[in-house]
């Protein structure tokens, strides 16, 4: 078994060493196309988390009708703090709305000393468990008689999810078309080594040697190809996304919650990794089926 192995691996290596051009571009390929693959399953996989993060920072503000009494107010404010999944709860009168707002004005507060009156609405401010029980909460508070309007940011969340699955399909017609292109090269590269030692591989089979034992060379060449290439790639991404992170972190937009380095991009590189090495046989076989009768 390990002369066998022994002879499999020298024979992959032998092989890359003659047909070392076209090895070569065949690496380069499984490496453009694996970092490619790469961003866009990080794209996908830190879009999801972002709207997951939102999804659990959303909160819903109740609006109060001018002019309702204060025992209505607290009425209210009774009802909602018998929500389901309820995690905090504050109430902002009008006088405190407005110098809220005169506050975030900041050198533009001046505009507000002409206006006549308070038009800002009482209002509670919600915040609950889980997205679902959010939901559920705002369809009932939007029927209280005392309610004028119910806010939340729901709205950023679903555009999120939506430009995360636009990403989300547009990264599978991609992998699927890398897939193609790495096939395409692999196999080639294989089916070249094979037409070059097609009469070697005939004395082999004169002599008795196994479909099995002639095949296992070229799949190992076929899987350092792609083994190579994906891990070019994924110290690319690595580097990348650890320049991505500090550029973030030096901006000072420490509240984009991206997924930390590790253990992600680890998981990452491995599925890159076990990506290529399939590829990299399926490329061989392929090529083996087509173009060698064993």
């Amino acid at each position: 078994m390990c002369s066998s192995l022994c002879y499999f691996l020298r024979e992959t290596v032998t092989s890359l060493v003659r047909n070392r051009f076209m090895a070569v571009a065949s690496i380069l390929t499984v490496t453009l196309s694996m970092f490619i693959l790469g961003a866009f399953l990080s794209a996908v996989l830190n879009i999801n988390h972002m709207a997951t993060y939102l999804e659990s920072q959303v909160e819903m503000t109740v609006y109060l009708k001018d002019g309702i009494k204060t025992d209505d107010v607290m009425a209210v404010g009774k009802q909602l703090k018998q929500l389901n999944g309820l995690k905090g709860i504050s109430f902002t009168n009008k006088d405190q709305a407005l110098a809220n707002f005169r506050e975030s004005m900041g050198d533009q507060a001046a505009l507000l000393d002409s206006m006549n009156g308070n038009p800002l609405p009482a209002s509670y401010k919600i915040s609950f468990q889980s997205p679902d029980q959010l939901q559920d909460a705002v369809n009932l508070v939007k029927k209280y008689p005392q309610v004028d309007d119910v806010q939340y940011g729901q709205e950023i969340v679903e555009q999120l999810y939506r430009v995360a699955q636009f990403i989300r399909i547009s990264g599978i017609i991609l992998i699927l078309f890398l897939a193609a292109a790495e096939l395409f090269i692999i196999s080639n590269t294989i089916r070249l080594t094979v037409f070059a030692r097609r009469r070697e591989i005939q004395i082999m089979k004169y002599v008795g040697a196994t479909n099995g034992f002639v095949r296992w060379p070229f799949l190992f060449e076929g899987m350092v190809i792609g083994f190579i290439g994906s891990g070019i790639s994924s110290i690319l991404l690595w580097l990348c996304y650890r320049m991505i992170q500090e550029e973030i972190h030096n901006a000072g937009l420490v509240f984009i919650p991206l997924l930390a380095m590790y253990p992600f991009i680890v998981h990452v590189a491995i599925f890159l990794l076990a990506a290529g090495i399939i590829i990299g046989a399926l490329g061989s076989a392929i090529s083996l089926r087509k173009y060698m009768k064993v």
